[in-house]
C-alpha cells in the first residue's frame, strides 16, 4: 500500500504547488512527516491507520501528539489578547 499512497498527488497549502504524498511523509528532505499530514490527507485515505501500520522507528511520537490544534478563531483570540496587553504595557511606560 505504501508505494500507492505516495504517488497520491493534492495541492500543498504551505508550498502553494501540487505534491505527492511520499513528499509529504519526508517533507521532502528524508526528515519527519510534515506537520499537517494529517489535516491534509485524511479525505484521500485512513492517513492515521496508514501510520500506525508504520514502526514506531520510522515514525518516533508522530501518533503521540499530546495537543490537538487550537481551532482558528480560539488562535486569533489569543493573537488579539496578546497584542492588546502588549499595547497597554508600551502605553504605561
Amino acid at each position: 500500500m505504501e508505494a500507492n499512497v505516495d504517488n497520491l498527488e493534492r495541492r500543498c497549502p504551505r508550498l502553494g504547488g501540487d505534491v505527492n504524498f511520499g513528499y509529504c511523509r519526508s517533507c521532502g528532505e528524508g526528515q519527519s512527516p510534515c506537520p499537517k499530514i494529517f489535516d491534509c490527507w485524511w479525505e484521500y485515505f485512513d492517513v492515521v491507520a496508514f501510520f500506525r501500520a508504520c514502526s514506531e522507528e520510522e515514525n518516533p511520537g508522530l501518533l503521540g501528539s499530546p495537543d490537538p490544534p487550537k481551532p482558528k478563531v480560539a488562535s486569533l483570540m489569543e493573537l488579539i489578547h496578546g497584542a492588546k496587553s502588549r499595547l497597554a504595557q508600551a502605553s504605561d511606560i
